[in-house]
């Protein structure tokens, strides 16, 4: 019969909790255990525990953070269907998960048809901008339009337009759905102008950038924001099936048909 995990003591239990290290205490016995066999040392038992206690602080702050930003948790890149029949550039999105795009504040277009996953990729890049610290807010662009509108009314424009210049990753979704009136042109005008060259904005559209212009009611405006948003812009175009039909019960992965040797029958997506 093993013997029983050490227990910590009171005194210890003080002061873990003083350093708010308390979150240690409930496995604290298993892993002075583990340590115990593998025959780690002191030091290396200390790193250990607060390597595991660093990683769980970042997921929660990350967790909160996402949160804020009015990110969908479920929408992240570890959960997104590797073999959905969709198409894109394998080499542009490996670049904007990277986030070097944010540190260099350019910017970003995921374009493509209804439902090929279009939001989900933009939100999964916000996903991981919050687990880098980087502050991002996901809104999509009517909504952000509607609230900017209501804003002027009560005398709050100025302080929410500052807010969104200064986040570092600024998400519209469904950029250009519909027609833009001249106060909305205005406000697009505005955030991109503030923006260029200083913090990385993420839209995502079912139209082409090359439509953008003649949805704004202002073309002189327009021309210039779009001017910007392109002059340092990724694009990521994907061409396929619906993505969302495959959130429905009894059409992800696992119900996907196999080929003879196990694998999905049209694999990985492929570059576009």
């Amino acid at each position: 019969m093993s013997a029983p995990a050490a227990s910590a003591s009171p005194e210890l239990k003080v002061l873990l909790r003083r350093l708010r290290l308390g979150q240690l205490l409930d496995t604290l016995p298993e892993r002075a255990a583990l340590a115990k066999t593998h025959q780690l040392s002191h030091l290396e038992f200390l790193e250990q525990l607060l390597s595991e206690e660093v990683t769980r602080r970042d997921a929660s702050s990350a967790g909160v953070r996402a949160r804020a930003a009015r990110l969908e948790p479920q929408m992240v890149l570890e959960a997104f269907d590797a073999s959905a029949k969709i198409t894109y550039d394998r080499a542009v999105l490996d670049e904007l998960v990277s986030l070097r795009f944010v540190e260099k504040a350019q910017n970003a277009f995921v374009l493509g048809p209804v439902g090929v996953g279009k939001t989900f990729i933009a939100t999964s890049l916000g996903h991981i901008a919050c687990r880098k610290r980087v502050s991002v807010h996901f809104e999509r662009a009517d909504k952000m339009f509607k609230r900017l509108r209501a804003a002027r009314l009560d005398a709050s424009y100025e302080a929410e337009m500052r807010r969104l210049v200064r986040v570092e990753l600024l998400i519209l979704d469904d950029f250009a759905l519909s027609s833009l009136d001249p106060t909305e042109t205005g406000d697009v005008y505005e955030l991109v102008v503030e923006r260029h060259h200083r913090a990385s904005t993420v839209l995502t559209s079912n139209r082409d950038p090359s439509e953008w212009l003649a949805m704004m009611a202002d073309p002189l405006l327009a021309q210039s924001a779009i001017d910007r948003l392109q002059s340092a812009a990724f694009e990521l175009v994907i061409e396929g099936e619906s993505y969302r039909r495959r959130e429905k019960p009894g059409t992800g992965p696992e119900n996907t048909p196999k080929q003879a040797d196990g694998s999905p029958e049209r694999g990985r997506p492929r570059a576009g």
